[in-house]
């Protein structure tokens, strides 16, 4: 089971959005390499890396730090937010991002999305972001129509080589993850799947790592419950270690 500790960027700074809400801002820190670093060092072995600017504008707005962030890090970094073009994509993995989280281009441009799949195979992931069931793009402020069973299929055929699934309902909100709703996606899912929203204490964890254990699910993305030390990170990866 694997926990991605979550640097979410928006005007340079570490901040945390509830349930996505530009207007719910939290700022955690003023310099997100250096918070990298540290979850890295509380021994962390992926960062989950965002782009809001990017997530909101359509384009990349902190590549420069997410270029040193990787630099300066042992462990592998995903990213999302605002990579909507092939070029854009190609930056970031020469700039040392070692996979891709696609989200609204995903749902709107699925022709885009399969080039970006057969261009950078194995590295290209899907972000499902649902709210009451429905998928939302453009840093959760469009409704696409659209429910995870209506893409789910086209989106493996074009190549995903995994997919985060976020419960906007439950993200930042700290009241647990969905578990029903993740069980029924990795029983759809050949590639691994991660939870994303409601991750909030360690029993939260233990309460996902069966899964882990006997589907497709590989772990979760854990933000707010970190920062705010509901989550002990550093006894939350022991606990896991120990299993």
């Amino acid at each position: 089971m694997i926990l991605f500790p979550a640097v979410d960027i928006k005007d340079g700074r570490c901040v945390r959005l509830r349930q996505g809400r530009a207007d719910a801002e939290t700022v955690f820190s003023d310099d997100p390499a250096a918070m990298a670093r540290h979850w890295q060092d509380q021994g962390a072995k992926w960062l989950h890396v965002i782009d809001l600017d990017g997530a909101f504008s359509g384009m990349p707005a902190n590549f420069e730090l997410i270029r040193r962030i990787c630099a300066d890090l042992s462990v592998p970094v995903q990213l999302g937010g605002g990579i909507r073009d092939e070029a854009t994509a190609k930056a970031y993995l020469d700039a040392g991002v070692q996979r891709l989280i696609i989200g609204t281009v995903a749902l709107e441009e699925p022709d885009l999305y399969a080039r970006l799949c057969a261009a950078f195979p194995g590295r290209i992931g899907v972000s499902l972001d649902a709210e009451g069931g429905r998928l939302k793009t453009k840093g959760w402020v469009a409704d696409s129509g659209l429910t995870v069973d209506d893409v789910l299929p086209r989106l493996l055929d074009a190549g995903t080589a995994f997919v985060i699934y976020t419960d906007i309902d439950r993200d930042g909100m700290q009241t647990g993850v969905n578990l029903a709703a993740l069980e029924k996606l990795a029983g759809m899912c050949p590639v691994p799947v991660i939870a994303a929203g409601g991750v909030a204490t360690l029993e939260d964890v233990r309460a996902l790592y069966p899964l882990t254990q006997t589907s497709s699910v590989e772990g979760a993305i854990t933000g707010r419950a970190i920062y705010t030390g509901t989550l002990d990170l550093h006894a939350a990866m022991e606990w896991i270690a120990a299993q």
